[in-house]
């Protein structure tokens, strides 16, 4: 089992290594990031919604055909990772770079890798659910599938896409401020105060 865990601990931390190494370019770039979806200051919250909101206005406005949409996307990302690498040293300053912030920066990087190993190890659960219970896979698959053919029919598809990105965007801020917990944990005594009534009313 300790072989296992250290095996485990040194492939995460040689991968986590191998994405510092590929995202040094974009060090500073993430780094602030890093501190806008966090809430580091109390109007960076109204920042991420107001851009987003604008940019999916915009796109609103503009109405672009699916294939007019992706290839903007992709050259918006290919001018992106051709332009950071080489504009944010001279924008931030490379110099300025502290045993700190790459300290945060490690964490950033650790976090993904953990993030990826999490959905794979979600992806690979389906997969056995398919193998040892395929009934119960069938009918996880296609009620979920029904519901989001539900919520898409009765949803405007750009409105959702906003509403999912705006909430991904301020999830991290909400789970570093505890708000998360906060609203988890009165959840969880509403339905036990349910319970305990429903309790009561059979006794």
């Amino acid at each position: 089992m300790a072989e296992g865990d250290n095996k485990s601990a040194n492939m995460l931390a040689q991968e986590t290594a191998q994405l510092e190494e590929q995202l040094q370019g974009w060090g500073e770039v993430i780094l602030a990031g890093d501190q806008v979806v966090r809430w580091e200051k109390p109007w960076f919250p109204g920042a991420l919604i107001g851009a987003t909101t604008v940019v999916f206005l915009l796109i609103y406005y503009l109405d672009p055909s699916v294939l007019t949409g992706l290839s903007c996307s992709v050259m918006l990302l290919c001018l992106a990772d051709y332009l950071v690498p080489t504009l944010a040293p001279r924008i931030f300053g490379s110099n300025k770079w502290t045993t700190e912030q790459q300290q945060r920066f490690h964490e950033i990087c650790g976090n993904l890798v953990k993030t990826q190993h999490r959905v794979l190890g979600w992806w690979r659960r389906l997969f056995t659910l398919k193998e040892d219970k395929p009934k119960a896979y069938f009918a996880l698959v296609i009620s979920s599938l029904l519901a989001m053919a539900f919520v898409g029919q009765q949803v405007h598809n750009l409105f959702l896409t906003y509403l999912i990105v705006s909430f991904l965007l301020l999830l991290p801020g909400m789970n570093q401020h505890g708000v998360i917990t906060k609203y988890t944990a009165m959840a969880k005594r509403e339905i036990n105060k349910l319970l305990k009534q429903k309790e009561k009313k059979t006794e």
